[in-house]
């Protein structure tokens, strides 16, 4: 890395030479990229920086190894600037086990956790959110760390752009924000898609520090950068960085560029950054045509090697498909307490209050942040006092802005941290989805294992307090379909109050879903209730007749039925399942080899619900112990109605799971 002493260039001799060929060195890469793309040696999306390199030869090695970097999907140079070895990176341009990713993440997914290159991100505007919480970590440690997040000008109309920067302000973090701005969002001119196009103008409502720098002139860039840099470790907070430059190339190899025309192109060109900065070097006699020539001669040695490389190298072996989607090594569930004589009555609610106060104690890396979660005390009141208690930094009020601040969480666990992100409903949590999905439940797999995202993301669920459809669904099944993240629905006092601490030494993502019809809920719990295991069901009823398969809030409902079933002669089993990706589908299995008839009752819809996924488990791996019809007892196929008795219709309800129970036994 260069000296980053100095706020200004030296441009002697051999930085120039090191300018100069850092471009080259990225042009000719990319080139041969794009020649191997039509031998069908490189597949998928391949989208190109020619035209943008000074942009990242100007401002990366103008950063520490020890600060971090995230790129978007047009990251070649960014990760060759970084020092991620070519081979590596070619090799992932082909998908083969030696890439940089284990070839996992091909052209717009480059990863290097010995470089802190925290990877490029295919989603528009992804990895601002990410930026946010690997400074935010940084911030809360005191450490001497910059992020330098890299994005398109397209990203600025996405939420998370703004919502983002909005943080990043708010907190006063270390983010150098640089918006490598090509004019082009795809196919779509910036006139066309922004109101407002001079960017930098967006970072300053912001309250950020920003300049506009001309984006094909490497020195500029690397000024700005110093500027920018020198800046944000004197201060601690943002800074924004447009850079006005063009791509020669189309968006992808896939795009006709329909959208603009050659002479355009050929405009750009003419003051592309690589012979604008080799004419004026030549020009003033800092460097001469042999040196020129010698740096062409090493490059394409290197890109030679990286090709030979790429190409003897090996594909990843199918059975290892699934190899970290989870961390490979967890911590050993916690040993079964036998509970103490004494107990206190508590409610659902203050079990996970002192759950969170028991982890902020025992852990300085965990913090809670959310929507109303510090002074408010919580939507629910589950965080009520802990803001006076703990402080603002370990309490953390967010903005109303869910894929900014889980985004945010997600950077800050990736980076070290254990925070407990707090969204308000089930419902509101579709705006933190892309985060969720995208980042939280890819990263690992995505980067090799290069990179864990060990979160716990706490949620309200369910229907039952006349909320209305866009506050009142389940829609904990959804997230249950996706691999890479864990589903906990705690029902009992005991796992309420235990289930948080086993998550938060998870090294993968960790859903909690807590019904909203349970908060009120009291009883006794034993004054040494610990950490529970988040990876076995729960036989919370034993029985011989049939297996009543739950979770959640429809547990307590589910033993009430049993009850009743009881005086009608049929022995039902419940079953709790507790943690819904992964199943413990073995638990399952083993009630149903007793009891040989199952029925589900599940709070979410019925069309593509879990029930369905538990039922088929069971018909594909337990048909012949089935003595009846799977039977399952879901939400009615509607959005979930405010009136009283149309909401409690609409659910899942004791009479329900009685009457589908005596109809499997014909006493309907």
């Amino acid at each position: 890395m260069s000296n980053t002493s100095s706020v200004k260039p030296h441009l002697t001799r051999e930085h120039s030479l090191g300018l100069l060929k850092h471009m080259i060195r990225v042009r000719r890469f990319e080139d041969k990229c794009a020649e191997l793309y039509t031998q069908e040696k490189i597949r998928g999306f391949l989208h190109l920086y020619d035209g943008e390199e000074a942009i990242s030869a100007g401002v990366i090695p103008v950063l520490e190894e020890k600060d971090r970097v995230v790129a978007t999907y047009r990251e070649h140079g960014h990760a060759l600037m970084r020092g991620v070895p070519m081979g590596e990176v070619m090799a992932e341009m082909y998908g083969k086990a030696e890439g940089c990713s284990g070839g996992r993440g091909g052209s717009m997914h480059l990863f290097s956790r010995e470089r802190n290159f925290y990877g490029g991100n295919a989603i528009v505007g992804g990895g601002l959110p990410l930026a946010v919480g690997l400074a935010l970590a940084d911030s809360m440690r005191a450490e001497d760390r910059i992020t330098a997040c890299f994005f398109g000008e397209g990203a600025v109309a996405e939420g998370e752009f703004h919502e983002s920067l909005n943080l990043a302000s708010l907190w006063g973090l270390p983010v150098l924000f640089i918006c490598e701005n090509n004019r082009y969002a795809m196919g779509t001119a910036l006139e066309r898609s922004e109101a407002e196009t001079d960017i930098h103008r967006k970072a300053e409502s912001y309250a950020i520090i920003s300049e506009v720098v001309d984006g094909m002139d490497v020195v500029a860039a690397e000024a700005a950068a110093r500027r920018a840099i020198h800046t944000i470790r004197e201060t601690g907070k943002p800074y924004f960085l447009e850079f006005r430059t063009y791509r020669f190339r189309a968006h992808s190899m896939f795009d006709a560029q329909l959208y603009r025309d050659k002479a355009e192109v050929d405009l750009w060109k003419a003051k592309g950054p690589i012979v604008r900065f080799q004419t004026w070097l030549t020009e003033n006699g800092i460097v001469h045509d042999n040196d020129i020539s010698e740096i062409e001669e090493a490059v394409a040695g290197e890109i030679n090697e990286a090709v030979a490389f790429a190409e003897a190298g090996t594909w990843e072996p199918v059975e290892t498909l699934s190899r970290d989607v989870y961390a490979s090594v967890r911590p050993v569930a916690p040993p079964k307490i036998e509970p103490s004589g004494e107990t206190v009555e508590i409610s659902y609610r203050d079990a996970i209050k002192a759950a969170i106060v028991d982890a902020l104690e025992r852990d300085a890396r965990t913090f809670l942040m959310g929507e109303d979660v510090g002074q408010y005390g919580g939507c629910y009141a589950v965080s009520k006092g802990l803001y006076d208690r703990f402080g603002p930094q370990r309490i953390r009020d967010t903005p109303l802005s869910e894929s900014g601040f889980t985004g945010a969480g997600i950077g800050a666990a990736v980076a070290g941290m254990r925070p407990i992100v707090e969204v308000m409903t089930v419902n509101f949590s579709l705006l933190a989805l892309d985060q969720i999905l995208n980042t939280a439940a890819t990263f690992r797999h995505m980067s090799n294992g290069q990179f864990g995202v060990p979160v716990v993301i706490r949620m309200a669920t369910g229907a039952g307090r006349q909320l209305a459809a866009q506050h009142s669904h389940s829609l904990e099944g959804w997230y249950a379909h996706i691999p890479g993240i864990r589903v906990l629905t705690p029902a009992t006092l005991e796992d309420a109050r235990g289930m948080l601490w086993t998550a938060l030494e998870d090294p993968d993502p960790v859903l909690i879903f807590e019904n909203v019809m349970l908060y009120n809920r009291t009883g006794q719990l034993a004054t040494n209730a610990g950490p529970v295991d988040i990876d076995r069901a729960a036989i919370r009823r034993e029985g011989r007749d049939v297996s009543l398969i739950t979770y959640g809030g429809s547990l307590f409902k589910t033993l009430d039925a049993a009850e009743q079933l009881s005086g009608d002669g049929i022995d039902a089993e419940v079953i709790d399942l507790r943690t819904l990706r992964p199943l413990d589908m073995e638990t399952v299995l083993a009630s149903l080899a007793k009891t040989h008839r199952a029925v589900i009752v599940d709070e979410g819809w019925r069309s593509g619900s879990l029930a369905a996924e538990i039922g088929m488990q069971l018909a594909e791996r337990g048909f012949f112990d089935l003595d009846a019809p799977l039977v399952r007892v879901c939400s009615e196929e509607v959005p979930i109605p405010y009136p009283a008795h149309l909401e409690q219709a609409s659910i899942p309800q004791v009479g329900k799971i009685v009457a589908a129970v005596k109809a499997m036994f014909g006493k309907a």
